[in-house]
């Protein structure tokens, strides 16, 4: 029979396996992102894999590939049949555009007079319009930089379709592979343990759905209001885009000010341009109270978690980490929040969980016995 290894051999062999788990991942720091956007798809996609296994009476492997197939082939073939209508719609826009800059500058051809003082911003026209030339015009030279780029981003894009896929039916093996390296008698705490954060991340995509219905209606309203053709369209678009943080509503916006500037307000009396800047004001004001109030709010009721504590993390995860940390910054502090709960309560003896009786005082360390009192110690 062969020895076992002694305490300080194992905390040596541990020590290395960590430098060197460290070491690889450091090198391979860059598939980091991909694994957590496919993670965060894959974690996305299980509502509907949980109505597809209880409408149908699937097993959950089958439900999660009929729900990432039919995912793949609609992504494919609703660009492939919408491209002819964009190329014309484009040439559309474009030309659009140039229309609205001309009747900006006729606009702006007048003086501003604000308390006697007159604001000449008919120059700006002529940059603006180099400016939109340059833009809509293609570059043959830059034709090699667009291509590397672009295979590049296939690349990445694949290793996210696959590794969506891989997520999506083969979670439950990877997750009891996981549960299984832990010692025999620990692996019902991780068990109780994962079931509390998933119920974690579950409540935050009832959050995130709840926010994305609440924009999608308000916006909707709002733009209705005022006046902006396609508006209900365009809600359902910011109530979708508010998924991705602060990127998505903005780009709802940009394509919403687009609209304004090129067909203008239904019954409003103003001229395009002012329109664009009501659309731009109301934007501003809208996603102000989102952000500041309405999703902490949300965020924190659905992972109970302060208010105060979301806002601060969201902002911070958007300076430091991007669009990928403030997605997942509120469920991940919720997450460690849990995990923090039961190393204290294991560490003073307490109940992890909220089923779990109390210890007995014999199943406490005795207490040290205390060394008795001399008259020596007294002086």
């Amino acid at each position: 029979m062969k020895e076992r290894w002694t305490p300080a051999t194992r905390y040596f062999v541990i020590a290395l396996v960590l430098i060197f788990l460290v070491f690889v991942g450091w090198q391979i720091r860059e598939i980091f992102a991909p694994l957590i956007t496919a993670g965060l798809v894959a974690y996305i996609f299980y509502p509907f894999v949980e109505i597809f296994r209880r409408r149908f009476k699937l097993r959950k492997a089958v439900a999660s590939r009929l729900v990432f197939f039919f995912s793949l082939t609609l992504m494919i073939a609703a660009p492939a049949s919408l491209t002819p209508m964009l190329v014309r719609e484009m040439d559309v826009v474009v030309n659009d555009l140039l229309v609205t800059v001309d009747e900006l500058e006729s606009f702006l051809d007048k003086p501003i007079v604000i308390a006697n003082l007159q604001l000449h911003l008919n120059n700006l026209i002529p940059d603006l319009r180099n400016s939109l030339t340059a833009v809509l015009e293609f570059l043959p030279e830059e034709a090699l930089h667009l291509l590397e780029t672009t295979s590049r981003g296939t690349l990445w894009f694949l290793v996210i379709v696959v590794s969506v896929y891989y997520f999506m039916t083969d979670w439950d093996k990877l997750r009891d592979w996981a549960i299984g390296l832990a010692p025999a008698g620990y692996r019902h705490d991780i068990w109780r343990l994962y079931r509390e954060i998933k119920a974690v991340w579950m409540g935050y995509l009832r959050g995130q759905l709840t926010l994305m219905t609440i924009v999608a209606i308000v916006f909707g309203i709002i733009w209705s209001i005022i006046g902006l053709p396609g508006a209900l369209l365009l809600g359902l678009l910011a109530g979708l885009f508010s998924l991705i943080p602060d990127v998505g509503p903005f780009a709802a916006t940009v394509l919403a000010l687009i609209v304004a500037l090129l067909e203008g307000s239904t019954w409003l009396p103003v001229n395009n341009f002012v329109f664009a800047l009501i659309v731009a004001g109301l934007y501003v004001v809208l996603i102000n109270i989102k952000n500041i109030w309405l999703r902490p709010l949300i965020y924190g009721r659905s992972v109970h978690m302060h208010e105060g504590i979301v806002f601060v993390s969201i902002v911070a995860a958007v300076v430091f980490t991007g669009i990928i940390g403030a997605f997942i910054v509120v469920p991940v502090l919720a997450s460690l929040r849990v995990i923090g709960r039961y190393i204290h309560a294991r560490l003073l003896g307490l109940p992890a969980f909220d089923d779990e009786a109390p210890a007995s005082f014999s199943d406490l360390p005795p207490a040290p016995a205390r060394k008795a009192r001399t008259p020596a110690d007294d002086s």
